[in-house]
């Protein structure tokens, strides 16, 4: 499945962010650590070499992802019509029938790695909710099952904007 090329304001300052350490500080060290040791001779029993050149094609693989991904992005920043309903950005607070509390907030796929608090815009769960107000009730169809939950309230982090 095609992923919304959405991000967070903030969300996408982590993005550059990363880029700009890998670029800046990452690879020039490495590429140093490459070069000392390929001047040490035999390379081809050089663990040194071996894994610091591997070291470095992973940065730049991520570098090439993280140019292209920051070139296609559309940073989706808060604005006050979106209050009261769900839409992108927003933070969820949900219950289901067993009194179970999630609070979740709808972002980008970049921005979903490591963490547990929050969701991409394209999750099933995410679908569900968008356009829907507190008091809603929510049925989410996954491959799990179906699950209800009533939304409590929404809100959104108004300084994520320009």
């Amino acid at each position: 499945m095609a992923k919304t090329p959405l991000i967070t304001r903030k969300g996408y300052q982590k993005l550059r962010d990363e880029l700009d350490y890998l670029w800046r500080v990452e690879r020039p060290e490495i590429t140093r650590k490459v070069t000392w040791a390929a001047s040490l001779g035999d390379r081809s029993e050089n663990a040194d070499y071996q894994y610091n050149k591997k070291k470095l094609r992973e940065i730049d693989r991520r570098v090439r992802y993280l140019r292209k991904c920051l070139e296609n992005l559309k940073v989706v920043d808060y604005h006050p019509q979106q209050e009261g309903k769900v839409f992108f950005g927003a933070f969820v607070e949900l219950e289901n029938d067993d009194g179970k509390v999630l609070t979740i907030r709808i972002v980008g796929y970049d921005e979903i790695f490591d963490r547990k608090d929050v969701i991409s815009v394209d999750a099933p769960m995410a679908r569900a909710l968008i356009g829907k107000e507190a008091d809603d009730e929510v049925t989410v169809v996954t491959e799990a099952g179906r699950f209800d939950w009533w939304i409590n309230k929404i809100w959104y982090d108004t300084t994520d904007k320009i």
